[in-house]
Parts: structure tokens; sequence; C-alpha cells
């Protein structure tokens, strides 16, 4: 049922906002000429390293120049990126990940390896299933970027401010995975990107 809500989902969502992406991926291109896409590093299902489709919002080669975290006011971030970020339009190229199978609409965010690197027996139960565009730590921490603001080290402040909470949520997801629980999560996020919290 969670492979078949995934595909529909994916593929008529992506149907549907097809000319919206279009007009993004030019403005992207327009821009600075660069890339429309960051392909992501991501740690998937079983460990199993994947690229993550993003709108790019930074700069090129931004994640050579600074932090895997970021905060608001960072100055990689362009103008039209600032806008992605705020109504998370920068996740939807993901859907291309739930529709090639990489992805599910709803499951744990996919990390970076440095952090998965750091988990715990008990935490490496996150990637036991396939990493989501949605959780509950997304709803919970809809705005990451906020958060870190004013950090002097945003992936020393993720760690201590972000990850224990974000691992809590995500083990959370696990033990209580059902249909019902995703189309809860699908709901609230919407509700939360639309209106807030």
């Amino acid at each position: 049922m969670k492979y078949l809500l995934d595909i529909i989902m994916s593929f008529f969502t992506l149907l549907f906002v097809s000319p919206f992406l279009i007009i993004i991926s030019l403005v992207i291109k327009l821009y600075d000429g660069g890339p429309v896409f960051y392909m992501a590093p991501r740690v998937g299902l079983k460990g199993k390293m994947f690229r993550m489709f993003k709108f790019r919002s930074m700069v090129e080669n931004a994640d050579k120049i600074g932090a895997s975290s970021t905060t608001s006011s960072d100055s990689r971030i362009t103008p039209m990126g600032k806008f992605l970020r705020k109504y998370k339009l920068d996740e939807l190229p993901q859907l291309i990940n739930v529709l090639i199978g990489e992805m599910s609409i709803v499951g744990p965010r996919p990390e970076v390896k440095f952090f998965t690197d750091q988990f715990t027996e008990e935490e490496k139960a996150i990637l036991s299933v396939k990493p989501g565009i949605t959780d509950w730590a997304s709803i919970w921490n809809s705005d990451e970027g906020k958060i870190l603001e004013g950090a002097e080290d945003p992936d020393q402040a993720y760690k201590e401010l972000i990850w224990p909470e974000k691992k809590r949520l995500q083990l959370k997801y696990i033990r209580e995975q059902s249909f019902i629980n995703d189309i809860k999560i699908i709901f609230l996020t919407l509700k939360t990107v639309i209106i807030g919290k």
C-alpha cells in the first residue's frame, strides 16, 4: 500500500506541478547560469548512498565553501533560493527520487554520511526503511535555518539543537509506522507549509 501511494502521489504531483517546475528551473538557470538541481549525497535504505534531487537554492559549489548545515541568513543562499526554502519548494524534485524508488513520500529524512556514521546500534534502525520527503521530525522542525540562526558553527549547532530530537522522532516513526500515520503526516506537513504550525 505504501509503495502504491508513493508511485501514485509522486507521478500525479509531478504531472500537476510540471509547469511550475519549469518556471522555477528557468529562473534558477537565468540567475547565474549554474545547474538547476543540487544533487545532494545522502544515505538511504540499508546505508546505500544516493543522490537526492533538490532545486539549487545556493550559489554553485556551496557545499565546498561552507558548512553542510545552513542558517536562514547564510550568504550562499540566492534570492530565488530564499523564496524556495521558505515554502519548501526546493524539496519538490525529490518526487523524482520517490518515483524511481530511492525515497518514499513519508519516512525519516535522509542524512549525510558524516552523521549516519555516528548512529548507535539502536539508531541504525532509521536506515531500515526508505528515507522520506517528510516525517514527524520535519513537522516538528519546519524551519531548520531559523533554529541555527546566529550559530558560529552551524554543523555543531545542528548536532546539539536538532539532531537528538530528530533521531527520537525518526525512531518513533519506525516503531509506529502505518498507512494511517503516513496519511496523517502528509496532511500535517501540508498544513505546516501552507499556514504554519
